[in-house]
């Protein structure tokens, strides 16, 4: 069953204002101060306190910066090789072998990338290196 209601419009005939306050509150959009979260207080201090105590900190600024091609590479030394003659770094989640330290034992190794130093130190001991994406060469012109 529908319910009979008085609207608002006709409850406020003859208040002169329609529940709005004073007549300059209910002007154009110009009385708003802006869309969204206009006047919060970056700048200005508006209401930059009840912001901070609902957001945090994290409100206001930028904070830190952001690379687009950002590769991590996983290294390791050789000083901290297993001793084991054959070492797949790749399983053992590494992606770089780089030259701190003498090799132990002959190693036969399998990298993605490897520094010159290693290689020529795993290549003096005896050992064998096996490079998956050998590193791109700078190009001649």
């Amino acid at each position: 069953m529908t319910i009979k209601r008085q609207k608002k419009d006709k409850k406020y005939r003859g208040s002169n204002t329609h529940g709005g306050g004073s007549h300059k509150k209910r002007r154009g959009s110009g009385n708003r101060g802006g869309y969204g979260n206009a006047g919060t207080g970056k700048r200005a201090d508006h209401r930059k306190f009840t912001i901070l105590k609902k957001f945090g900190l994290s409100y206001l600024g930028k904070t830190g910066f952001h690379r687009k091609t950002s590769v991590e590479v996983k290294a390791i030394n050789i000083s901290d090789l297993p001793e084991t003659p054959k070492v797949n770094l790749a399983e053992l989640g590494y992606n770089k072998l780089l030259g701190k330290g003498t090799p132990k034992i002959k190693y036969e190794i399998t990298v993605d990338t490897c520094s010159e130093k290693a290689k020529t130190k795993i290549e003096k001991s005896g050992g064998k290196i096996n490079i998956l994406s050998p590193a791109e060469e700078p190009k001649e012109q």
